[in-house]
Formats: C-alpha cells, sequence, structure tokens
C-alpha cells in the first residue's frame, strides 16, 4: 500500500528536477562513500549526530559519579555499598567494550 501522499511527493520531487534544484549538487555523479556497516549506516550517522555514544563510554561517565559519591562518603557501609556498584560497572563496561570492538 503507498502512501496517501505519494503523489504529491512524487509532483514535488518532479517540479524540484525541472526547476534545476538537483543541479550541481555536491558530490554528484561520485560513488558513495563506503560504509563499514552499510545496513545500519543511517542509525549510526544519526546517532553520531545527535551526539550519541557507545554504551561504555556512559557507563564510564557513571563510573566517574561513583568514584566522585565514594570520595565524598564517610560512612563506611555507604561506601562498601558504592565500592560493590563500582566493580558491578567495571564488569559492565569490560563486557560493553567487548562488544563494541
Amino acid at each position: 500500500m503507498d502512501h496517501p501522499l505519494i503523489d504529491l511527493i512524487n509532483q514535488k520531487i518532479r517540479d524540484a528536477a525541472e526547476a534545476g534544484e538537483f543541479d550541481n549538487l555536491a558530490g554528484a555523479g561520485k560513488p558513495l562513500p563506503k560504509e563499514d556497516d552499510p545496513e545500519n549506516a543511517l542509525l549510526n550517522r544519526l546517532i553520531k549526530e545527535s551526539g550519541g555514544a557507545p554504551e561504555f563510554v556512559s557507563l564510564s561517565r557513571d563510573m566517574d559519579r561513583l568514584r566522585a559519591e565514594f570520595r565524598e562518603a564517610t560512612d563506611r557501609a555507604k561506601r562498601r555499598d558504592i565500592m560493590k556498584d563500582m566493580s558491578m560497572l567495571e564488569a559492565k563496561i569490560d563486557l560493553a567494550r567487548k562488544a563494541y570492538r
């Protein structure tokens, strides 16, 4: 089933082509750049442009936060809990780095 606006979309494209709006575009006549992961090229570009980061990067930020919490904590029980969280987070970071490669 076609999009309900397909005729309008096609007409807009035809009008733009006839008006020369597609002439002299950057990269015209050149091959598309080689992609390492062509199936996810668009998704990867959108993530990159929106400031997304691999999982291990965001987990590392969490680790920095926990380290700061640990430095400020004075209660032994609280410090022990933070150390447990840090240990678990270290394992997650390691797994995320391996998965990223």
